[in-house]
């Protein structure tokens, strides 16, 4: 279930919160309801301080072994580390059977089994004996917790049974949820109804942040986090996004501050780490951002977080190679191929470094593994015609992409990827008419790689939607 951070900024809890922390400092344990107790755990658990959470939880079960909320949140804890079996062990330590929470857990067992039939039918037969002026706040319980795993479609299913409910939490559930499907669109719609109603929510500037940057609205997603941001100067969450949103405009600077900002206050993690490293090798201050890598490899290895690891070793490969240390390089390749990543995109990489470092052989040997590996995808073919760009191998490239656009306009299967980088083959040979025609169709079925490749050949402001008359007014010396 969410935690609710506003309530943790509330002058109830903050009185709460000191009380307990003065009478640990004192050396003794004050008297505390259970439900008090676990509003503290949860409040170091969401600022990661899981020592002094599980110290709290302990304690509270010490005073009420019975009670529901301390036993939810170790069996919760334990469904963190797959174990069914504890979990399960915590759930019957708990008297009161007809607690909603009790119910709940035990379907949230068997969705972290993914047994998601059972805890459904579960959850529907439990259902029925809510009561009918209870049934609002059921339903929205039910979809948090599909919300928790990922299980967007079974949250909407359930949420469309009270879809006449106007209040703001199950609009900011319904937003959530629709966010989770994909409906990036109408989330952000909804996120705005929010805003209307409580223009000074930094939750609801945030989120609506969010939707707008998997809508690719890169600008307003900047937009809504300065807004969070004004609310509170030192949120992470709200630094984070519009770091991210910086990065995705090429606006590097100013991407590397906010990273840097978010560090301060809410990390450093590996992501931001290897993304403000990203920024800072595109201002040229290579030296720098090989620190900035190296540093996110040792706290990624400290937090036991993997993901970040796959593309912190092929920047440093980048790097490396660009530095002529070929040996070092395809040992960072070496590396990030033992773990889960996309193995394709490494067989282009690899490739990629060994053309940058005068290996035409090795570059055409590794290409074609990645090609068959892919079974002809053009998005692998583009990728490995990037390649061959950025090592200055035009004419190839020009030839080889007019092919390939051919190829694919004529296939069944939409492909709008490449025409941005067809204009500028175009452009670098100087083919005026091509370049304007390639450019009015990587405008229009491709506006975020237009404005990704070619955005440096227009002044900063103008938007991708006016690129072909900028240029053709440019070109033709209107």
């Amino acid at each position: 279930m969410p935690i609710d951070e506003e309530y943790f900024q509330s002058e109830e809890f903050q009185e709460l919160l000191d009380g307990y922390e003065a009478s640990i400092e004192s050396g003794s344990h004050p008297f505390m309801d259970a439900d008090d107790l676990v509003d503290i755990a949860d409040y170091y658990s969401f600022h990661d301080d899981m020592e002094k959470a599980e110290e709290v939880i302990n304690y509270a079960l010490e005073l009420y072994p019975d009670a529901t909320l301390p036993n939810v949140f170790k069996a919760r804890d334990a469904l963190s580390r797959f174990d069914f079996d504890g979990a399960d062990n915590y759930a019957q330590n708990i008297s009161d059977k007809d607690d909603p929470d009790y119910h709940y857990l035990l379907a949230e067992i068997l969705i972290a089994q993914n047994k998601i039939g059972e805890a459904d039918e579960y959850l529907r037969q439990y259902g029925k004996e809510v009561e009918p002026d209870e049934f609002g706040d059921f339903v929205k319980d039910v979809a948090n917790l599909y919300i928790d795993y990922n299980i967007n479609d079974k949250a909407y299913e359930w949420m469309m049974r009270c879809a006449d409910d106007q209040s703001d939490d199950f609009k900011e559930l319904m937003a959530r949820t629709l966010f989770g499907l994909g409906k990036y669109k109408d989330s952000e719609r909804i996120f705005n109804e929010l805003i209307d109603h409580n223009p000074y929510s930094k939750r609801y500037w945030n989120a609506l942040s969010s939707a707008q940057y998997m809508n690719e609205d890169y600008s307003n997603a900047v937009t809504s986090s300065e807004y969070a941001i004004a609310i509170d100067p030192q949120d992470p969450e709200s630094l984070l996004s519009k770091a991210n949103g910086l990065f995705r405009l090429g606006n590097y600077e100013e991407a590397a501050k906010y990273f840097e900002r978010y560090d301060q206050q809410g990390g450093p993690d590996g992501f931001s780490l290897l993304h403000r490293g990203v920024c800072l090798l595109n201002l040229n201050r290579r030296d720098e951002a090989i620190k900035l890598f190296e540093q996110a490899l040792q706290v990624s290895a400290t937090e036991d977080d993997i993901s970040c690891l796959p593309q912190i070793y092929q920047e440093l490969a980048f790097c490396y190679s660009s530095q002529k240390q070929l040996a070092k390089a395809l040992d960072m390749l070496d590396k990030a191929d033992e773990l889960p990543c996309d193995h394709t995109e490494l067989l282009i990489i690899r490739g990629h470094i060994l053309l940058e470092n005068d290996d035409l052989a090795g570059a055409a040997t590794i290409f074609k593994q990645a090609i068959l590996k892919s079974e002809g995808d053009p998005n692998i073919l583009l990728r490995i015609m990037v390649s061959l760009y950025d090592n200055r191998y035009v004419d190839a490239c020009y030839y080889m992409l007019k092919k390939l656009l051919h190829m694919t306009e004529k296939s069944k299967k939409p492909f709008n990827e490449g025409y941005a980088y067809m204009a500028l083959f175009c452009y670098d040979k100087g083919y005026a008419d091509e370049f304007l025609e390639y450019l009015q169709k990587a405008v229009t079925h491709n506006p975020n790689e237009a404005r990704v490749v070619l955005g440096f050949l227009f002044p900063p402001e103008t938007q991708v939607s006016d690129y072909y008359e900028y240029m053709a007014r440019k070109i033709n010396g209107a």
